[in-house]
């Protein structure tokens, strides 16, 4: 396994020039603002994910609504959970275009204005449209920016900062839970739904905190994290200098773009200042046109950075490592969601449901997830641990545990299993930690908007394909057995790949030492 998370490193770009030189760390790094932004990210986990947990409240009134079939009606909140994660690469465009600040606030409309419509709704299919479509873009429009701001403000405390700004699911599935079931006795669904909506505006105010750094912090950033790989070695070299080899994003074009573009702003400047001797609609105009070229000029390079991740030649998708991750993304979720889903079924069978209505199994997983978050996230943390090897053991033991889940016949054996099933399922947390160490902070919004796309597929897709398992089999065993073995196959591509990069790697230095 790695030595550090750093050994996993992936940088775009050469920072070697800048390492040289002092500079004075940015208070607002691992302290200051950058708790804020933990307090923002914790608010949208609350109000995102804490709602959505919480939808089997409104799935109950929709059905009494509706009387429509429960495949039909549960379509509305798997949509909603799953766009949520699906448009995860879009977003990543907004936030190359206009920021994590300006997209969380848009975010913040939408998803409240997905609520409002919603309590207007007059069958199923109107609510796929207003609630899945509208409040679940809304939803990823604010979701992502509050990942990437915590990766961005914190270096050598990412993992806990992630953890703890996390932990809001955990609070928020809690919380909405009353409060929606508080809302829908005393003001009925609809009037909730209508309250909940303008509750979501406070999104908005946590995009409001997201205070961007200036592209100096961001260099100290990197500059920090350049110094302390200096003495380390590259697990990964030879996927680096793949990219480098095809042209990291070119930035040649790319400058003698913007001077053209300077330029063509600068003659618009001197006609503006020709046309106030002359008539003062004409400026007015011209105010226009110029709005219209910076607003183009952004659009354009913001396009291109997404474009060029994605699909040019120093796209995410030459790193190895990072398309094992992507596999692992499409199967970890669902299997994840699995005991949600047959718990209730493993509990009735084995006649245990005096002790769960005391304390359910389902709650034991989702308060020692809360714990598991914040506790892998000081050990990641840890000189002398790796993120990534934290990541790999949390996931082996996760998957252990589902393999198993449907052999314990005890409501004591249920307990435990389940408890490490909340805890190892904390390595949620480290996802945006371990993707930032294979693609740097840079690429962190477009990387980590394909993960979350692929577990939005595998949230999506994971429960339907579950049922219909049981479906054909009658029996809960399978849908264990075969998600968790989809999940060890995902796990493996995360554990075998590396050593492969890592084997290249050492082979390409030895040809060209030879050569």
């Amino acid at each position: 396994m790695y030595a550090s998370r750093e050994d996993i490193g992936y940088d775009f770009g050469d920072d070697s020039k800048v390492g040289s030189k002092p500079i004075k760390p940015n208070p607002n790094i691992d302290g200051g603002w950058a708790w804020m932004i933990v307090f923002s990210s914790f608010l949208v986990h609350i109000l995102i994910m804490g709602s959505q947990m919480a939808l089997g409240i409104l799935n109950m009134e929709w059905l009494e609504e509706f009387n429509q079939s429960r495949g039909l009606t549960a379509w509305v909140s798997s949509l909603s959970m799953g766009i949520t994660l699906i448009v995860g690469p879009f977003i990543g465009l907004f936030i190359t275009m206009c920021g994590c600040r300006k997209t969380a606030i848009i975010g913040g409309i939408l998803n409240a204005l997905g609520w409002i419509l919603s309590a207007y709704a007059s069958n199923v299919h109107y609510l796929f449209l207003t609630f899945g479509v509208t409040a679940g873009i809304g939803s990823g429009m604010v979701y992502l920016p509050a990942v990437v701001m915590v990766g961005q403000y914190f270096q050598k405390r990412r993992a806990l900062a992630q953890g703890l700004s996390t932990t809001g699911t955990g609070f928020g599935a809690f919380l909405m839970t009353a409060l929606l079931k508080y809302l829908c006795r005393e003001f009925g669904w609809r009037n909730a739904m209508f309250i909940q909506g303008a509750i979501c505006l406070n999104l908005c105010v946590c995009g409001a905190l997201m205070r961007p750094l200036s592209p100096r912090d961001v260099n100290e950033k990197y500059v920090v994290r350049s110094n302390s790989e200096d003495n380390q070695a590259k697990a990964l070299s030879h996927s680096a200098e793949t990219i480098k080899s095809n042209g990291v994003l070119s930035e040649e074009p790319e400058k003698k773009e913007v001077v053209k573009n300077e330029e063509v702003l600068d003659d618009i400047k001197h006609i503006e200042i020709g046309g106030k001797s002359r008539i003062g609609k004409s400026m007015y105009g011209l105010r226009i046109l110029k709005t219209v070229s910076q607003l183009t000029v952004t659009v354009r390079k913001g396009f291109g950075i997404w474009y060029s991740s994605y699909f040019g030649a120093a796209s995410l998708f030459t790193n190895r490592v990072f398309v094992a991750f992507i596999i692992w993304a499409l199967f970890a979720y669902s299997s994840f969601v699995i005991p949600f889903i047959h718990l209730p079924e493993i509990v009735k069978q084995y006649s245990l449901s005096s002790q769960n209505n005391i304390f359910p199994l389902t709650s034991i997983i989702a308060i020692v997830h809360i714990f598991g978050k914040v506790i892998l996230g000081i050990i990641s943390d840890l000189p002398c641990i790796s993120t990534w090897n934290v990541f790999l053991m949390a996931n082996f033991t996760l998957v252990t545990c589902i393999l198993t889940l449907p052999l314990m016949q005890t409501y004591i054996s249920l307990a435990v299993v389940c408890a490490l099933i909340g805890f190892s399922s904390g390595y949620f947390s480290l996802m945006p930690v371990v993707t930032e160490d294979l693609v740097g902070t840079k690429h962190l919004a477009n990387a980590y908007g394909i993960i979350i796309c692929a577990n939005g597929i595998s949230a999506l897709l994971g429960p339907p394909f579950a049922g219909w398992i049981y479906d054909i089999t009658h029996k809960y065993d399978f849908s264990f057995y075969i998600c968790g073995s989809l999940y060890m196959v995902g796990i493996l591509f995360l554990f075998i790949q590396p050593y492969i990069g890592k084997k290249q790697s050492q082979e390409k230095s030895t040809e060209e030492a030879q050569a």
